[in-house]
């Protein structure tokens, strides 16, 4: 048995083009060909790249001369993006289907556009049902699975699914999420999230597709599709002038593109103006620019006023302005300012228009199942009916888990485990040494947890061999001990993160208001280093044996310079947040069934200070009413510039000795700036340089190209 045992291997090759700072138009195609991957019987594993090593690529010269350029639109300076976007909604039932009605008098058009509060209802969200024919909606959280019920599947986090670089897994994964969501009668799902993870240290980080915007478009896009069809509707998050165009709107516009149903404006202000009252950003950008067909919602409590309507918000969620207030900027408010004229009818018809499109778009008028569960009271037998929805969707969980590994270094022989088998050092921040999610509404309800230790116990079973562990994390002595003397260590460390919350109130301490503590943090990490007392443990074990493997379970990266040249390190891989069947998909790796093909969606920096972005935050501002409210306020700045980003990525599965030709299809878009001054995409004339690899680390074909 051995740590990495290949059979079949999965090559990655990411496409890279530079010419200053780069970035984004389409309907003109470029193709690069002949550019071919071989796999090796048994390649030595770099940290840059799982399969750094079993690739080669031919020559630049040959793939330069293959490289053609057409296009069905006049080459211009300044051209809008022209990639398509879906047929227009459907605003009423299909062919053959009995038309029902829809929200038609001023008192229910208002009433579609508003949430009627979390408290008392059954799920997170709610618009209110209209007679028999007008269910209303529900919403429910979150971007991994359904949230606080029963009989439901704890998927990997996105990032993970990022790590995968699989468009064929991600887009599964999107479709057993939806599919879930559907049987538990949830009509739209709060995901994916789709922030730029610009800063490590961001809490929600892990919720999302990591931090090149290419990558995380193309997950959006495939996860976009398998949700959808699965039978949910998706609500995209969280909503955004160069570098709005070039990082932050490009999932957005991948995700229309993939016919989102619905968008989720942030709390954060945009150039000064809120997100979900911002003109410029839902109605010029989103609705116009990206030809955006479906409806805006806020995030919970982000909406700042009524005018907002005007402004591009379609729907007010949760609706109250204070929990269980019953007060809303829409609601009331909005029928005053359409009888008044301060806002015209036709834009709370176009609100209408928009919301119920979404609604036929996934058949969600044809016996939709009904809400079997109550979020806010996950056990009650009154109204949770524990529908099973979890079907076979563990064998995704388990598939994404392992594709998903990263290994980040290899060194020296197999690593074992041998007949006496590996000793386990989980992290006390996680369940025996996993970790499968972070913390917050990105969560889903777990149906079991597969931990390291007893996934290894089980094969040790089958294998008739034996495991010892030590499961302590502040014992650095003791844990030296266990591990002298043995084939292999592995050492597994944790570094957890999620979403923190202010809640305003004059019975809460000023120093406690809202504070989720996790570990002493709440939400963003307060650092990039490991919990638990991790960096002395490894260095600790790493002290006595030889052959010290470590396993990271993180949600994002983490600084590992303490210890990763140690020689005595002759592994480390990160598995990130794997989801319920964390342990069985970590044996599958450990154990050799599968490559760990995986690379990593972000930077690991050697020092904190490396990274260009830097968060500073002020004082959060505690005058408002009593109520929900973020927890930090951010000040970011945007200084850094873009200079080099991924253009596309393929991934083949080889066998040993196998080589197979990959072609990779750029567009006009993919080679075009947004010129500020003019508003529009253009592609800049002269040399591009485009670079082809395993890894933004290993190029193994160059060529430049007149443009």
């Amino acid at each position: 048995m051995a740590l990495i045992r290949l059979s079949a291997l999965w090559a990655l090759l990411l496409l890279v083009i530079s010419s200053g700072a780069l970035l984004p138009e389409v309907s003109s195609v470029m193709s690069i060909n002949g550019v071919s991957a071989q796999s090796t019987s048994r390649p030595t594993l770099s940290a840059s790249s799982a399969i750094a090593n079993a690739t080669s690529i031919t020559s630049v010269t040959a793939a330069a001369e293959s490289l053609t350029a057409t296009s069905d639109i006049p080459p211009t300076e300044t051209t809008h993006p022209r990639r398509p976007v879906p047929a227009s909604y459907p605003t009423s039932a299909r062919p053959g289907q009995k038309r029902k009605p829809r929200p038609t008098t001023l008192e229910q058009k208002v009433s579609a556009s508003t949430g009627i509060g979390s408290i008392g209802n059954r799920c997170v969200g709610n618009i209110a049902a209209i007679g028999d024919d007008w269910p209303g909606l529900c919403f429910e959280d979150g971007p991994v699975g359904v949230r606080s019920t029963d009989f439901v599947t704890a998927f990997p986090a996105g990032i993970n699914a990022a790590a995968t670089w699989n468009r064929t897994l991600i887009r599964a994964r999107g479709k057993a999420i939806g599919q879930e969501f559907k049987g538990k009668g949830v009509n739209v799902g709060l995901g994916p999230m789709m922030n730029i993870a610009r800063i490590p240290q961001a809490g929600r980080n892990w919720e999302g597709f990591g931090a090149d915007p290419f990558l995380s478009g193309e997950a959006v896009y495939e996860t976009v599709l398998g949700w959808q069809e699965g039978g949910a509707q998706v609500c995209a998050k969280h909503y955004i002038n160069k570098t709005e165009h070039e990082i932050y709107v490009h999932p957005f516009m991948r995700a229309v593109q993939a016919g989102v149903a619905s968008v989720m404006c942030s709390y954060n202000l945009i150039n000064d103006t809120f997100a979900c009252e911002n003109d410029r950003t839902l109605n010029q950008i989103l609705k116009s620019e990206l030809g955006f067909q479906g409806f805006v919602v806020s995030d919970w409590a982000a909406q700042r006023s009524t005018l907002s309507a005007v402004a591009g918000l379609d729907m007010s969620m949760p609706g109250d302005i204070i929990p269980g207030s019953g007060t809303s900027f829409f609601g009331a408010n909005l029928t005053t300012f359409v009888e008044n004229g301060t806002i015209a009818e036709a834009r709370l018809d176009d609100m209408v228009e928009r919301i119920v499109a979404a609604w036929y778009l996934l058949g969600q008028d044809d016996n939709h199942p009904e809400m079997n569960f109550n979020q806010a009271s996950p056990y009650d037998p009154a109204t949770n009916q524990h529908v099973d929805v979890q079907g076979d969707h563990f064998k995704i969980v388990r598939e994404i888990g392992a594709a998903s590994a990263v290994l980040l270094k290899n060194v020296g022989n197999d690593s074992g485990p041998s007949l006496r088998g590996p000793n386990g050092y989980p992290s006390n921040a996680g369940d025996d040494g996993t970790l499968a999610m972070g913390w917050g509404s990105g969560t889903a309800s777990f149906p079991y947890l597969i931990a390291p230790l007893e996934a290894i116990q089980a094969r040790a079973r089958e294998d008739r061999s034996s495991v010892s562990w030590f499961l302590s994390n502040w014992d650095s002595a003791g844990a030296a001990n266990a591990a002298r003397g043995q084939d292999v260590a592995l050492v597994f460390a944790n570094a957890d993160s999620g979403e923190g919350a202010i809640i305003v109130g004059e019975s809460i301490p000023p120093e406690l208001q809202g504070m989720v503590l996790v570990d002493g943090q709440a939400g963003d990490r307060a650092n990039l280093t490991l919990w638990g007392n991790a960096d002395a443990l490894i260095s600790a074990v790493a002290a006595v044996n030889p052959n010290t493997v470590v396993v990271v379970h993180s949600v994002g990266p983490v600084i590992v310079e303490a210890w990763i040249e140690n020689p005595n390190v002759t592994a480390v891989l990160w598995a990130g947040l794997p989801g319920q069947e964390s342990g069985n998909s970590l044996v599958d790796v450990l154990y050799g069934a599968v490559n760990p093909s995986g690379h990593l969606p972000y930077t690991i920096a050697k020092d904190p200070a490396d990274y260009p972005a830097q968060l500073v935050t002020a004082p959060a501002n505690v005058t408002e009413p009593t109520g929900w409210l973020p927890l930090l306020v951010f000040i970011i700045e945007y200084t850094e510039g873009l200079n080099i980003d991924y253009r596309g990525f393929s991934d083949v599965l080889l066998e040993p000795g196998e080589s197979k030709a990959v072609t990779i299809t750029l567009s006009r878009y993919d080679l075009s700036i947004w010129d500020s001054g003019a508003q529009g995409w253009r592609k800049p004339e002269g040399i591009f340089t485009f670079s082809v690899g395993a890894s933004s680390l290993d190029f193994r074909l160059n060529g430049t190209i007149p443009i």
